[in-house]
């Protein structure tokens, strides 16, 4: 009954999301930023504060029942500080308390479980709890949403500070981040790592999904054209084959195909998706989706509207489950080619 449960809960979560990202009545009235409660900030310093950390036991070590793979982390070499995205979708404040347990158990249960492991194959897995914006924010930012998505981004920083100075010891390290989460990740790159050269040298690569990154967005990381390509960031949003951009996202958005890793135009057929997660994290099924950059620079997609994978024109909650097996073995072929180019 419990399992039941949770599959039903986390189908509720989707179909609510999709509503909400397309429909902002959905969406209750806020006080102003100023009279929004304040909650206490998180101290990084204690695990609680993470979603995920290689030392302890979280949705981030799971795989896919059925799939054969691992988790790696023990042996990683290589770090990956993950950023999720927007699960405050409502609330009476602009942004989320950390220590709001049934918030922190449905990040656990969908961005966590679904996006993050993706990594575990290949890195140590980080991923800060911190006060998101609430989801509103992204439709107002011309005044109190870019309040609270300010106020978020210091969250994350703090935390890559505490990571940097207690956990990274010198490691490689990934970027990674979906919708909000890539909001604050872009910011992190050009504060942290756009000019700062020995820095820049420890980026294996920024899989910074979901978001409006514009091309040309950073003066020294250039974005992904290829497979094995290192210090580069990787970008696409998900949208129905034929879609346009619409006035949220305007045209020259970096975007790579995560079928080819290549920011050409040219489709890739369905036959090189190597396996989409359905909402849920039950198993791995093929044959779900094909890909092609668009001109401009959404990721154009026909989608089978099997079972885990519904939502009607815009798949921005698919951008990882779509294409997680060729992002699992990009992020091994990145890996390697960067240990192998620092010997």
């Amino acid at each position: 009954m419990e399992t039941y449960n949770l599959r039903f809960k986390s189908l509720i979560y989707l179909l609510v999301f999709c509503s909400c990202f397309s429909f902002v009545s959905c969406l209750r009235p806020y006080r102003s930023f100023e009279r929004s409660k304040v909650t206490s900030a998180p101290d990084y310093s204690q695990e609680l504060y993470w979603a995920a950390l290689p030392t302890k036991k979280d949705s981030a070590d799971a795989v896919p029942y059925g799939s054969g793979l691992k988790d790696e982390q023990s042996t990683a070499k290589v770090d990956v500080f993950f950023i999720y995205p927007t699960i405050y979708w409502s609330g009476k404040t602009w942004n989320a308390d950390v220590n709001n347990e049934r918030l922190n158990k449905k990040i656990d249960r969908t961005t966590i479980l679904s996006q993050a492991t993706v990594f575990n194959g290949s890195c140590k897995i980080y991923a800060p709890r911190y006060r998101q914006a609430v989801l509103k924010s992204f439709f107002v930012l011309g005044g109190k949403g870019k309040k609270a998505l300010d106020f978020a981004y210091k969250d994350v920083k703090v935390a890559f500070d505490y990571y940097m100075k207690h956990y990274n010891n010198g490691r490689p390290v990934i970027i990674a981040s979906h919708s909000q989460g890539t909001w604050h990740a872009e910011r992190l790159l050009h504060d942290y790592f756009d000019n700062d050269s020995a820095l820049r040298k420890k980026l294996v690569a920024a899989y910074i999904i979901g978001g409006a990154v514009k091309k040309y967005a950073f003066v020294n990381i250039p974005g992904c054209n290829s497979r094995t390509q290192t210090g580069c960031v990787i970008c696409w949003n998900s949208r129905k084959w034929g879609m346009s951009a619409g006035h949220n996202y305007g045209i020259d958005l970096e975007c790579v195909n995560p079928l080819t890793w290549k920011s050409d135009t040219v489709a890739a057929p369905v036959s090189l998706n190597m396996g989409s997660i359905p909402f849920g994290f039950k198993g791995i099924e093929k044959g779900i989706a094909d890909a092609k950059v668009a001109p401009s620079g959404l990721l154009w997609v026909h989608k089978k509207n099997e079972k885990g994978f519904q939502c009607v024109s815009n798949y921005h909650i698919l951008d990882y489950s779509l294409f997680w097996m060729n992002i699992r073995e990009n992020i091994k072929q990145r890996v390697d080619a960067y240990l192998s180019n620092n010997k």
